[in-house]
């Protein structure tokens, strides 16, 4: 494959992970490929020459996450929603690079989130559930925002069972309260504190209404 040869300059980085909701560390490095995204199982890597591909490298405990990423992305093959994938590697999937900014990071610089967003993030939803798949762990990282348009970037807890409510409570936050902070860049500590804290809840505990009352509120004058 025309990948094989970052291959090698993957090899010279190693991805390690930190316990659960923590990000993955990375040691060694290459003046060939690029950082350009780390969550809790593996980190995403761009290869100088080949800038359509994402190369998602996985920490070698969690290789068995990129066995059902792989299985997942065959049964979504081609759909507007979601990255393309391409094959794999022993510890990496190649995917295809996706231009955008995640809502996380829109969050944090004041980019307003259209409403389009929501309606393809439920379009995608219901994509996945016609193919038998659970589409869960849907927040603000894993929501690449480009042109108005959404695509889901995470696929590793679709062949899990349960809602974890995750889409849900990000809906009804956009929905009822995001015009209090729209255009407004929120400080980097604020949205910590609310992923720590749903982090922390009780599954189906995680009330939004109190969480605004309590938190959110006090800062509608940010900007």
């Amino acid at each position: 494959m025309e990948w094989d040869i970052t291959a090698k300059e993957l090899s010279n980085v190693r991805v390690t992970s930190n316990g659960e909701n923590e990000l993955v560390s990375i040691k060694g490095n290459s003046n060939k490929i690029k950082c350009i995204g780390v969550g809790t199982d593996a980190a995403v890597f761009r290869f100088v020459h080949m800038p359509h591909y994402a190369f998602k490298v996985f920490s070698h405990d969690k290789l068995r996450t990129l066995e059902i990423e792989t299985e997942v992305y065959l049964k979504i093959g081609h759909s507007e929603f979601f990255p393309k994938y391409y094959g794999r590697g022993f510890n990496f999937l190649v995917i295809s690079y996706e231009k955008g900014v995640t809502l996380y990071d829109c969050l944090l610089k004041g980019i307003h989130i259209p409403k389009q967003v929501i309606l393809d993030v439920d379009n995608a939803r219901n994509y996945i559930l016609k193919l038998g798949l659970n589409p869960r762990d849907i927040h603000l990282k894993n929501i690449l925002l480009h042109e108005g348009r959404a695509k889901l970037l995470d696929v590793s807890e679709y062949m899990k069972q349960g809602n974890d409510c995750r889409w849900e409570y990000l809906k009804e936050g956009y929905f009822e309260h995001y015009h209090l902070i729209d255009g407004k860049a929120i400080p980097h500590w604020i949205i910590e504190t609310v992923r720590k804290w749903y982090n922390q809840s009780v599954p189906g505990s995680f009330n939004v209404q109190d969480f605004v009352k309590d938190l959110v509120l006090p800062f509608r004058t940010i900007g």
